[in-house]
């Protein structure tokens, strides 16, 4: 019994990739750092390009900020722990350290929700209000969502980490994953996981659920507005600043109800039909948006453009 008690309070845990092509590691691994590379390249150009150009201080730009930091925090947290078993097999990972990566990829990915939400807000004010956008969002309102946004993720995450710290698991754990998530670690436990299951439910419906429900009525009420706009060019020009906002909430959204259909009806596919969709959910969002937002934003494009010019001068 005190083995049990010992192994139960310092449970070792196995993360898996892609199960049968272990000998192909080194090769799959190449693609999963080059996204990795590009996409911490992109955000942060992202980033220099908005700090640098007094042009791009505002609201939209601060926005696409919180957008880049958000994306190099979830890809960093996700990637060790993947190119450790890619590169190195290590697939063993501690309790704690497993407890820690969970909370810091689910409360990135609560946060870019949450950003999302508030860029479409940002695009809603901008086309409702354009003569008022600036006194409506200062740096103080904007300074005030962020911190909401930020304080909002962490609180709702730690209970669940929490909650996951005292159930008890078997002395050896394996996961689905090459990283720790939530709904993953609840199915190791061995003692009861309803309460945990329940309030990791609350958190997705009081977080990405509403996010979603709220971003729907946001561009809603954009398309009724411009709609009534009388010119079809000013119709055009109003649609075309959403444009690459809508590509960020499809590329963050697509991958994850795909994640979530596969883990709820995907229970006889194949365990690498699993992992890919995990993958494809936490790579694809911070390697897409800075592509998107340099190719269909002129302004951050322009940007580029010249900075890339005058270091060939």
């Amino acid at each position: 019994m005190s083995v049990f008690n010992s192994s139960a309070l310092y449970p070792r845990f196995l993360l898996t990739g892609l199960s049968g092509l272990e000998s192909r590691y080194g090769l799959i691994s190449l693609p999963i750092f080059l996204v990795y590379a590009t996409s911490t390249a992109g955000n942060i150009t992202i980033l220099f390009i908005i700090r640098t150009e007094p042009s791009l201080h505002q609201p939209m730009y601060y926005f696409l900020s919180m957008l880049a930091l958000t994306d190099l925090g979830l890809s960093t947290t996700t990637l060790p722990t993947m190119l450790g078993v890619f590169w190195f097999h290590a697939r063993e990972i501690s309790f704690n350290a497993c407890l820690v990566q969970m909370y810091f990829i689910h409360v990135f990915s609560i946060i870019e929700s949450a950003v999302l939400l508030a860029m479409a807000f940002d695009r809603l004010v901008a086309i409702r209000e354009p003569l008022r956008y600036a006194t409506i969002l200062t740096n103080d309102v904007i300074i005030g969502i962020a911190l909401v946004i930020a304080g909002r993720a962490l609180a709702l995450v730690f209970p669940a980490s929490f909650l996951l710290k005292k159930l008890q698991y078997h002395p050896v754990n394996v996961l689905s994953y090459p990283f720790c998530l939530h709904q993953d670690l609840i199915k190791t436990t061995v003692s009861s996981r309803r309460v945990s299951s329940i309030y990791g439910l609350m958190v997705v419906i009081c977080s990405m659920g509403l996010d979603s429900v709220l971003l729907l009525l946001s561009y809603i009420l954009i398309l009724g507005t411009v709609l009534s706009i009388a010119s079809m060019t000013e119709r055009m020009k109003a649609l075309n600043t959403c444009i690459s906002h809508i590509c960020a909430v499809l590329t963050f959204y697509t991958p994850m109800i795909g994640l979530s259909m596969i883990h709820r009806y995907g229970k006889h596919a194949s365990p690498i039909v699993h992992v890919l969709m995990a993958n494809v959910y936490l790579l694809v969002p911070p390697f897409m948006n800075p592509i998107v937002y340099s190719v269909k934003t002129k302004q951050i494009r322009d940007r580029i453009l010249k900075k890339f010019k005058q270091q060939k001068v």
